[in-house]
C-alpha cells in the first residue's frame, strides 16, 4: 500500500512539474540566463581590465604591452560569451522545436494571439512580435495629436493713425510711451494635413484692455455722433480712455519646428519649439468703455472720476494680425480696420509682445 502512495505521490510530482513548465517560462529562463552570462564576462572583464591599468600606472608595463593585454582579455571574455550563449542558444532552438512537436505546453491563449521569432540580443533574448510595432505606432499617432491649445498672452504699445497713414502717428494726440494693450485668451492650433506638415490654422479667444492716454491735459468729448479731443481746465494728472473687448483671433500660422521622426518612418509633429510665424487676422465687439481722470478741483482736492459711456466707438472691431515667433515668446502686432469712434478716420494700431504657452 505503500508503494501505491508513492508511486502516485511522484505521478502527481511530475504531473503538476509539467503543467507549470511552459514554453513562456522557459524561454524567460534561457533570456535570464543569457543575460547572467553576459554580464559575468563583462564584470571580469572590468576588473581584468582595471588591473592591467593598474600595472601601467606602476610602471610594472610599458602603454604597448598594456593595450595588448587588453586586446587579450576582450577577445577572451567576447570568446567566452559567444560560446556560453550559443549553449543557451541550442536550448532555445530545442525549444521551439518541442512546441512545434507539442512536447511542451504553451499558454495558448497568448500564443496564439501572436506569432514570434527570437533574437539574441547583447543582453538577452528578445521575444519580437510583428504586431508590437503596429501597436507602437498607433501609440505614436494617439500622442500626435492634430489640435492643441494654448494660453495667449500679450502686451505692448497701443496708439492711433489717421487714413490709414503710419506716419500720422507722429502726430497722434496720444502719449506713445504711456498708451498701452492687455490681451489674454485660449487659442486652438490645428494642423492643416493628417500627416506631419509646416502649416496649421491657429483660432480662439481672447479679451483685450486697451488704454490710450490723450496728451497735452486733454479729455475726450462727445459731441452728438462726434468724439473729440478738447482742453480740460484743470491740470490732469491721469487721462485714459479704456475699452475692453472680446476678440474671436485667426492665424494661417507656419511653424518651423523640427519634427521628430521614428525608426519605422512615422514622423510626429513638434510644436513651438522653433520659428513660427502667424498671419491672419480678428473679430469682435466692445464690452465696455470708460474715461479715467485725476486733477485737482479749484480747492485743492484731488478728484478721481471715471465716466461711462461708449464715446461713440464702434462696437463691432475688426481687423488684421500678425506675429513672428521663436519657441514660446515673440512679437506681435495688430490693426484694427474698421475706425475707432463713428464718423472718423481714426484707427487703432497695437505692437508688443506675445507668449503662447502650451
Amino acid at each position: 500500500m505503500k508503494r501505491i502512495l508513492l508511486i502516485l505521490v511522484l505521478l502527481c510530482t511530475t504531473y503538476v512539474q509539467s503543467q507549470d513548465k511552459t514554453f513562456e517560462k522557459e524561454v524567460k529562463k534561457i533570456s535570464l540566463e543569457i543575460e547572467k552570462i553576459t554580464k559575468q564576462e563583462k564584470d571580469s572583464l572590468k576588473k581584468k581590465v582595471k588591473a592591467i591599468n593598474k600595472r601601467l600606472s606602476k610602471g610594472e608595463i610599458t602603454e604597448e604591452k598594456a593595450k595588448q593585454l587588453k586586446k587579450e582579455v576582450a577577445e577572451l571574455h567576447a570568446s567566452n560569451i559567444e560560446n556560453r550563449v550559443g549553449k543557451e542558444e541550442l536550448k532555445l532552438q530545442q525549444l521551439v522545436q518541442d512546441k512545434t512537436n507539442g512536447k511542451i505546453a504553451s499558454d495558448e491563449a497568448y500564443f496564439n494571439d501572436y506569432m514570434f521569432n527570437f533574437q539574441i540580443l547583447d543582453r538577452g533574448i528578445g521575444i519580437l512580435d510583428p504586431s508590437a510595432g503596429e501597436r507602437r505606432r498607433k501609440r505614436n499617432r494617439k500622442r500626435n495629436k492634430r489640435t492643441t491649445s494654448q494660453i495667449v498672452l500679450a502686451m505692448g504699445l497701443s496708439n492711433v493713425i489717421e487714413n490709414h497713414n503710419i506716419g500720422s502717428i507722429n502726430d497722434s494726440e496720444y502719449k506713445f510711451w504711456q498708451s498701452h494693450f492687455y490681451e489674454i485668451g485660449f487659442s486652438l492650433k490645428t494642423r492643416l494635413s493628417k500627416k506631419a506638415s509646416k502649416t496649421y490654422f491657429k483660432y480662439g479667444l481672447s479679451f483685450l484692455w486697451n488704454n490710450l492716454r490723450a496728451d497735452n491735459n486733454q479729455v475726450h468729448e462727445v459731441n452728438g455722433n462726434q468724439t473729440n479731443l478738447v482742453t480740460f481746465p484743470q491740470r490732469l494728472t491721469e487721462s485714459r480712455l479704456r475699452h475692453v473687448q472680446m476678440n474671436f483671433p485667426m492665424h494661417l500660422e507656419f511653424d518651423f519646428s523640427k519634427n521628430k521622426k521614428y525608426d519605422d518612418g512615422f514622423v510626429k509633429d513638434r510644436t513651438n519649439k522653433g520659428i513660427r510665424l502667424g498671419v491672419g487676422g480678428f473679430f469682435g465687439f466692445k464690452l465696455g468703455t470708460r474715461q479715467y481722470l485725476e486733477y485737482e478741483n479749484s480747492n485743492g482736492i484731488e478728484i478721481e472720476e471715471v465716466q461711462k459711456d461708449p464715446f461713440n466707438m464702434n462696437t463691432l472691431n475688426y481687423g488684421l494680425s500678425g506675429y513672428l515667433s521663436y519657441k514660446w515668446y515673440g512679437l506681435y502686432v495688430k490693426y484694427d480696420l474698421n475706425p475707432l469712434f463713428k464718423n472718423s478716420n481714426t484707427r487703432n494700431l497695437s505692437l508688443g509682445v506675445r507668449l503662447d504657452l502650451n
